[in-house]
């Protein structure tokens, strides 16, 4: 009996332990795949958020973009008005070769250029003078255009050139020469005068300076989305 008795015990406790590691098998294999579909969740929760951003970042570009092409139109237009008209923003004729004379663009890209160039200037300075009969003795600066090269920015500003020119001739031919520096299309700004003589010869010295801007970047920017 006692034998029969053992046997039952060891059956009920082997029953036990399958039960047993049924259950922890079931258990386990629950947790696992809780686990998996919170990771895999999570995972696809978090490309959700970047494919959401991303689209939405397009669709702010695409917006941008559809607004810069209409000003780029609209600027188009203004430019060939503003080029095609017969006199310029000056009072002198666009078709015309005198000192006032040539298209906007043209008087535009003249008053301000984006290089540094010093023998342009002196060029220039010399046409000015020798249309209103002056004689020059001389014209001096600083010719930087070495160190100024490739100068650019985002939001270019003037660059001052001064130079000093040296003219020769009687009193109404210097007074010509110094309105056309004051009406001249590139910007001049007289700092000293310095004349001597008398009316029938003058000699004036002129220390002044006039300016370059130089050339605006367009830089396209690269936006990483996280």
């Amino acid at each position: 009996m006692a034998d029969k008795s053992n046997r039952q015990l060891s059956m009920k406790r082997i029953g036990v332990n399958k039960t047993n590691a049924r259950i922890f098998g079931i258990i386990a294999g629950a947790s696992f795949l809780v686990v998996f579909f919170l990771v895999a969740s999570y995972s696809l929760f978090g490309e959700l958020t970047f494919r959401n951003q991303v689209i939405k970042e397009k669709k702010t570009a695409v917006t941008q973009l559809k607004k810069n092409v209409e000003s780029s139109n609209k600027l188009v237009r203004s430019y060939q008005i503003f080029a095609s008209a017969n006199s310029n923003f000056i009072g002198g004729s666009s078709a015309g070769i005198g000192a006032q004379d040539g298209s906007n663009p043209k008087i535009a890209l003249d008053a301000l250029p984006s290089k540094y160039d010093f023998p342009a200037l002196t060029a220039s300075l010399e046409k000015l003078a020798s249309e209103q009969q002056v004689e020059i003795d001389a014209i001096t600066g600083s010719d930087d255009e070495v160190a100024q090269t490739g100068q650019s920015s985002n939001s270019p500003a003037p660059v001052e050139m001064p130079f000093e020119i040296k003219l020769t001739g009687d009193y109404a031919t210097t007074q010509k020469a110094l309105d056309a520096f004051d009406r001249s299309i590139r910007p001049i700004q007289i700092q000293t005068m310095q004349i001597t003589g008398d009316q029938s010869k003058l000699n004036m010295t002129l220390t002044a300076k006039t300016f370059y801007q130089p050339e605006k970047t367009l830089k396209i920017r690269m936006k990483d989305i996280k």
